[in-house]
């Protein structure tokens, strides 16, 4: 069990999200963050860092918007369905845009961006699958 299915099990707030897709969503969103930030780490260490640009960018975008999905998701009290699907769409996209990208330079050879593409991939799922539950 993760600990963010785990803190949905002790809170007393009532929510009418799909319990295990909510806390999968986290977890993908808190795993993404990092991962995505780490990668960009790594990018900057590439010879040609030049060429990285782009997928930095997208790195720190998607780790961003990650953090802020993982957050709002998180608050389940007075929950707002309007607010939660906007996130979720932003990350999903954040997500397809990230992973598009490092999977070029994945399959190029470079692991971190192959790494990171798949969490990524994982979040993106995660996220459509909620939105797909609380539709």
């Amino acid at each position: 069990m993760t600990r963010a299915a785990e803190m949905l099990d002790t809170t007393p707030a009532h929510f009418d999200l799909d319990r295990d897709a909510l806390a999968e969503a986290i977890a993908a969103c808190v795993e993404c963050a990092q991962t995505c930030t780490a990668c960009a780490d790594a990018c900057l260490s590439e010879s040609d860092v030049a060429a990285m640009v782009a997928c930095i960018r997208l790195d720190l975008d998607c780790a961003d918007v990650c953090t802020a999905t993982s957050r709002v998701l998180s608050r389940q009290t007075a929950y707002d369905a309007q607010v939660t699907r906007a996130v979720l769409e932003a990350c999903a996209t954040a997500c397809r845009r990230c992973g598009d990208e490092c999977s070029t330079h994945g399959d190029a050879g470079m692991e971190h961006c192959r790494v990171c593409a798949e969490a990524c991939r994982r979040c993106e799922r995660a996220c459509r699958a909620l939105l797909d539950a609380a539709s």
